[in-house]
């Protein structure tokens, strides 16, 4: 994966809907401010926000590969003391489905997941205050024992931040208290940071959704000392809720901001990582308290001209709107549908110019938008998986096989191609052994199983499937 490169210069007064100014963006030669990212998200036509973050992808990755991984997703434990109200998967821990897997339980997925040619995992819980930092050191000396070669992508930055509090180490400073855990868990065996718990960084949002959640510093500050110990790690954004417009734009400024000081920290002689991607996805709203918050638009006059959506009337660009600008802000939700996810990913494209990989969100939005968002500036489909419990939980569940994934990856007009953590290929699928190309009957992945945790699971051979509906999806991350 090739480094960020310099920061190109900003054009304030330039229209972001020129075409010759967009074509500098898509070049890599100028740079967005806040202030043009968001009108060209409300005024620009959906087909030029489409046609130049693709133009910026092809430019970064070429007219040819897009990739995906094969890895699992794996949720240790579903205790948590944090009380986000878009969240469907966490227990107080004294409810009959709470649990946490004992390391034998974890090495059996692993297995499972090696078998199928799988180099990840991704291993996300709740925040479990019961677990001490000898529990996680001894998990993650096992995995390495047992799957050296198998990469562990793992615990979150609220994670982190809540190893702080659980386990209190030494430190003058939130960035060194970090420090010491993460060093610790990177010497037992952790290799990079997901990006989970991003959700919306502008506090008026974080404070009404992320009860008991980390706020944007700390987010920011687990994945910067991340950076300095020289891991790579993704950033992610959940919208479609109750945030503004102009909230998501803050949220990727502060991932660029971040990045640019990354950039201009990796010339010392310690190495130094940096954001390799970022994932926006839509909320979804089934069986979490934020999902029966009202949709706006069923009110009297809520569609009408001049009528303002609450999170626009206290969404800010710096991200320090006042929640008292508008009585309904908090209760009312404004969910994303296709158009408004692909304009966004679209933005994410062209606006984080010193970000490598933009993924694509079909676990929520589904195979074939998924798809076109290949189209619309993603440039990796995210992973083939095995197993997803946070996700799930919210009611979605579309789930996909490494040949569905390959075939959806050559129709819309690019070779697949299988890549490792840090986006270096692994195998391009040109050829007509390729796993798409060797199946002769696909209805045969149309039924098959994916597996989902719950307290009474036992080991049992997993097969991956392709149907949209029956199964669960996955947290990409």
């Amino acid at each position: 994966m090739p480094r960020p490169t310099v920061t190109p210069p900003e054009a304030p007064h330039a229209d972001p809907l020129d075409l010759g100014f967009l074509a500098s963006v898509a070049e890599g030669a100028a740079r967005l401010t806040p202030e043009q990212a968001l009108d060209l998200f409300r005024r620009a036509p959906l087909t030029t926000l489409g046609r130049y973050a693709d133009a910026r992808c092809r430019t970064l990755h070429g007219d040819s590969i897009r990739t995906y991984i094969i890895d699992r997703n794996i949720n240790y434990t579903n205790i948590c003391n944090a009380r986000c109200t878009f969240c469907a998967f966490r227990r107080d821990g004294d409810e009959h489905d709470a649990y946490t897997l004992e390391p034998g339980q974890i090495h059996e997925k692993i297995a499972q997941l090696v078998a199928i040619g799988g180099t990840q995992i991704l291993m996300q819980g709740g925040m479990n205050p019961a677990l001490p930092l000898d529990w996680y050191i001894t998990l993650l000396r096992g995995i390495k024992e047992r799957f050296p070669k198998v990469h562990v992508h793992a615990f979150s930055p609220p994670e982190f931040i809540e190893f702080v509090h659980f386990f209190d180490p030494p430190g003058s400073t939130l960035e060194a208290k970090i420090r010491w855990v993460m060093v610790r868990l990177r010497d037992a065996g952790l290799d990079s940071l997901p990006g989970g718990g991003g959700e919306i960084f502008a506090s008026p949002v974080r404070r009404k959704i992320g009860l008991g959640k980390c706020d944007a510093e700390a987010w920011l500050t687990t994945m910067y000392v991340a950076h300095t110990l020289g891991m790579f790690t993704s950033a992610t954004m959940m919208f479609g809720h109750i945030e503004g417009h102009a909230d998501r734009i803050h949220h990727m400024r502060l991932v660029r901001e971040w990045q640019d000081r990354a950039i201009r920290e990796s010339s010392r002689p310690e190495p130094m990582g940096h954001y390799k991607a970022f994932i926006a996805w839509p909320f979804q709203r089934e069986n979490t308290p934020l999902g029966r918050v009202k949709d706006w638009g069923t009110q009297p006059g809520e569609l009408d001209e001049g009528a303002v959506f609450p999170g626009d009337a206290v969404a800010r660009l710096d991200g320090d709107g006042d929640p008292r600008s508008h009585a309904e802000f908090g209760r009312r939700v404004r969910r994303s549908g296709a158009t408004d996810y692909l304009r966004t990913q679209a933005l994410s494209r062209l606006f984080l110019d010193n970000i490598y990989s933009i993924g694509a969100s079909w676990v929520t939005m589904g195979p074939h938008i998924g798809q076109v968002a290949l189209n619309y500036g993603a440039n990796d489909m995210g992973s083939v998986m095995m197993e997803e419990n946070v996700v799930s939980a919210a009611g979605t569940t579309y789930c996909l096989s490494e040949p569905v994934l390959c075939r959806l990856i050559r129709e819309a007009g690019f070779i697949p191609g299988q890549r490792d953590n840090v986006y270096d290929l692994l195998r391009v699928h040109s050829g007509p052994n390729s796993p798409d190309r060797m199946v002769d009957d696909w209805s045969k992945h149309r039924a098959k199983r994916l597996h989902a945790q719950t307290l009474d699971s036992k080991p049992t051979s997993v097969q991956l499937t392709t149907q949209a509906g029956s199964a669960t999806s996955n947290s990409i991350l």
